[in-house]
């Protein structure tokens, strides 16, 4: 295959964060009075910005989150994630593969958090400035403005870039944004990856992969 960008979303592609992040939430939200499981939260707020989330969550218990509860789930989450957080198995060498080829990432989760995280693996180099979060936005996924100001970010039309998606809704964005997408399936939370890969490939990817070496990158001449 052969693209002129390959566009990353970054949990559960690039950093293995799904169960922490879910185990964490679920925490918070019982701690609040909103008893939740991990596996209602992966249901339930999965590839969601924090935006999106908030609304369904609110919804769901027919009251708003405590004022200060985002602020004290981040220092929840944070500590959950210092006990072993890491890449996703294969990324590092995946992208060592990619050369000069652009590529960015396009995420649900807060800048700042994404750029921890890429110091803390040793990722950083790979992407520079050209990281899209769309925490804060309105439209997040599955609409595809995320994965259109990444590519806008890049100088590369939608259509020639790949996009790499572990979510239902992220993978929706990225179909509707007109790229090829890979449904990827190779992180921690997803226990049934053919479940799963099926799951992504009835939202409209065009691959699915359970393991970064499936992925081969051809640069556009």
């Amino acid at each position: 295959m052969s693209f002129a960008a390959v566009i990353f979303d970054f949990d559960g592609v690039i950093a293995d964060s799904e169960v922490r992040a879910n185990l964490s939430l679920a925490e918070s939200l019982t701690a609040a009075g909103m008893p939740t499981t991990y596996d209602e939260c992966l249901a339930e707020y999965y590839g969601h910005n924090w935006q999106e989330a908030q609304r369904r969550i609110e919804a769901r218990f027919g009251r708003p989150l405590p004022a200060d509860f985002r602020e004290t789930h981040r220092v929840r989450a944070r500590a959950r994630f210092m006990e072993g957080f890491d890449a996703v198995p294969g990324a590092p060498a995946f992208l060592d593969t990619l050369g000069a080829l652009p590529r960015a990432i396009a995420s649900s989760s807060r800048a700042e958090y994404i750029g921890w995280a890429l110091g803390l693996f040793g990722l950083a180099h790979h992407f520079g400035d050209h990281i899209y979060s769309a925490d804060g936005w309105d439209r997040g996924k599955p609409h595809p403005d995320i994965y259109l100001a990444a590519a806008k970010g890049l100088g590369v039309d939608p259509a020639s870039c790949l996009a790499i998606e572990d979510s239902p809704t992220g993978a929706r964005a990225a179909v509707a944004a007109g790229m090829t997408v890979i449904g990827f399936c190779g992180a921690g939370h997803i226990v049934d990856r053919a479940a799963h890969g099926e799951m992504l490939r009835g939202v409209g990817v065009h691959r699915v992969a359970h393991r970064f070496d499936e992925i081969m990158i051809l640069p556009v001449a």
